[in-house]
């Protein structure tokens, strides 16, 4: 079997399913129009964000066995053309989880005691104690919407902190126990201190996070997303933020992240959140340490290997 990789990825990439007795193409900077040309040869792929796995792409990869995701999320790829092939698609969710989880603490524990501010002010000699007094994420109610790896690992971790978690998962029940309370989203409108995204980008999830949305909430909150920036109505987010129903919030993803290529609108809401000091953003790297970078090869890996039944 011949499979195709077509992102830059941690070189352990291509020795993973030599090791399992597959011949391996590696062109990182392969472009769109070249991989047209040579996908039909292939029985599988191996991807990380470099483009969309659309209806014409499949017409072309008629061998295709398998897509590897090398990442979390599947919302680039065509997954109803991909079953209608009896393609298989996985992605490496399992790789990133303690990554995600460790930097969303991150950013909340950077945004709760001001760090980011006051360390541009020290740097500056200016020397304001009482201005940068924080804030204890401990005792703090966290909603956690999504509960699956991601979702898991920061609730255990937030646990630690001395928070009360209260998840929902649409998909799941009976997951809850001492720690995590399995809750409605009725309840996470109720009590939440802090409400954190955990869910991938659907036709359901898009622009899910509005207004409308923002105004069930009983107290005013902090807002994280870490999952997908389509999920969210920036414009209403902002607007949010403006009035205070939003006390602040963690962003490490956005509707548009070419920043490069940002519409009057949206340009006008990034330089919003540029000067707004209550906003920590980070450009989609959450899930994306040095150990994770190489996890992800190895979880891909274990799932070619049981696709192929050779465990």
């Amino acid at each position: 079997m011949r499979v195709l990789i077509v992102d830059e990825m941690h070189e352990s990439i291509v020795q993973m399913p030599k090791e399992l007795g597959l011949s391996v193409d590696y062109f990182p900077n392969i472009l769109l129009e070249e991989v047209l040309n040579k996908v039909e040869d292939y029985d599988g792929l191996i991807i990380r964000s470099k483009f969309f796995i659309d209806e014409d792409f499949l017409q072309r990869a008629k061998k295709l066995k398998f897509i590897g995701r090398a990442g979390a999320g599947l919302d680039l790829i065509d997954l109803d053309g991909c079953k209608k092939r009896g393609i298989e698609v996985f992605a490496a969710n399992e790789a990133n989880r303690i990554a995600v989880a460790e930097h969303l603490i991150g950013m909340l524990l950077t945004l709760f005691n001001k760090i980011n501010t006051a360390d541009v002010e020290v740097r500056n000699k200016i020397w304001l104690r009482e201005a940068n007094r924080g804030e204890e994420l401990f005792g703090k109610t966290v909603g956690i919407i999504g509960f699956g790896n991601n979702g898991q690992a920061t609730a255990d971790r937030l646990v630690a902190f001395g928070c009360k978690i209260l998840a929902y998962d649409k998909y799941r029940y009976g997951f809850g126990n001492h720690f995590i309370h399995e809750s409605s989203m009725d309840q996470i409108f109720r009590e939440a201190d802090i409400l954190s995204l955990h869910i991938p980008l659907t036709k359901e999830s898009q622009n899910m996070v509005d207004e409308q949305f923002l105004s069930h909430f009983k107290k005013d909150i902090y807002f994280c997303n870490i999952a997908r920036g389509e999920i969210v109505v920036l414009k209403d987010l902002i607007k949010a933020l403006k009035t205070g129903k939003v006390k602040g919030a963690c962003l490490d993803v956005l509707e548009n992240e070419k920043l490069k290529k940002l519409t009057p609108e949206q340009e006008v809401n990034f330089e919003y959140l540029v000067q707004a000091k209550n906003v920590i953003l980070t450009p989609h790297v959450a899930g994306w340490t040095h150990e994770s970078y190489k996890k992800i090869n190895t979880v891909l890996k274990d799932k070619i290997q049981r696709f192929l039944g050779l465990n």
